[in-house]
């Protein structure tokens, strides 16, 4: 499943999100270089990425802010990008410019406090803004469990479109960290499970007060856990509308 996007337009301009995307990538088109080279590559993750045992042996705390910022790969940016740009928007709705970029940063170093704790000695450096990002998809799931979500499946050799709630696209997507996490040694290498598994989970703690604020369970119920925009139509395959909310100026 490849989210394409959601139907729960934001009201106010993104910025935070986009200046995040942004950054991203010029992070990113500037460390292009350095893949040449696995020396250069080296050097450039020894001093940035986030290493557990750097942390725990020399207690140096920069990497765990620097290497959100660090990703390994075209596919790797533009997922996460992806993923940030579909979901991001909405919650800088909820926690305004400054509170969502708080959020956005402190759900990126509970990622990486879960992932060094499960792999306090592991030498291998760990890359990209997914912990964060994890943050992002738990904060969302809080607030709007049924927002409906396009999602790109690849079945073999036949694409298609499916309209899924966000409860289950998100619900699915965090019981695949979960159980992988659970199976794979986090000093091996590969995809840092332990690290969307926290986020995600840090992200639904940090996002707590404001579904409290809402009315917790009554704020579910007063839009059927939905946006609060009319329903949009879907087609299976066919384009599907969206609806139009003007953005409020703050």
């Amino acid at each position: 499943m490849f989210p394409i996007r959601d139907h729960n337009p934001s009201q106010t301009t993104p910025v935070v999100t986009t200046a995040l995307i942004i950054v991203n990538v010029i992070v990113f088109l500037l460390t292009l270089p350095y893949f040449g080279s696995q020396e250069s590559l080296a050097a450039l993750y020894s001093r940035w990425a986030l290493i557990p045992a750097e942390v725990t042996a020399n207690g140096d705390w920069t990497p765990i802010f620097t290497s959100m910022f660090l990703h390994g790969g075209f596919l790797h940016i533009i997922g996460n990008m992806l993923f940030l740009w579909i979901f991001g928007d909405n919650m800088e709705d909820a926690f305004g410019h400054v509170g969502f970029l708080l959020f956005y940063l402190a759900s990126g170093v509970g990622a990486a406090l879960v992932h060094i704790m499960m792999a306090p000695y592991s030498t291998v450096p760990t890359i990209g803004a997914s912990g964060a990002i994890a943050g992002v998809l738990g904060g969302y799931l809080l607030l709007y469990p049924r927002a409906r979500v396009d999602v790109l499946i690849f079945l073999f050799i036949f694409v298609t479109i499916v309209s899924l709630p966000a409860w289950f696209m998100l619900g699915f997507w965090f019981l695949l960290q979960l159980l992988n996490s659970a199976a794979a040694d986090p000093n091996m290498g590969g995809v840092a499970y332990w690290a969307h598994t926290g986020g995600f989970l840090f992200g639904l703690l940090f996002t707590f007060p404001i579904w409290l604020r809402r009315g917790h369970t009554r704020h579910w119920r007063t839009h059927g856990a939905r946006p609060p925009y009319p329903k949009a139509s879907y087609g299976r395959i066919s384009r599907t509308e969206v609806p139009v909310v003007r953005r409020r100026k703050r």
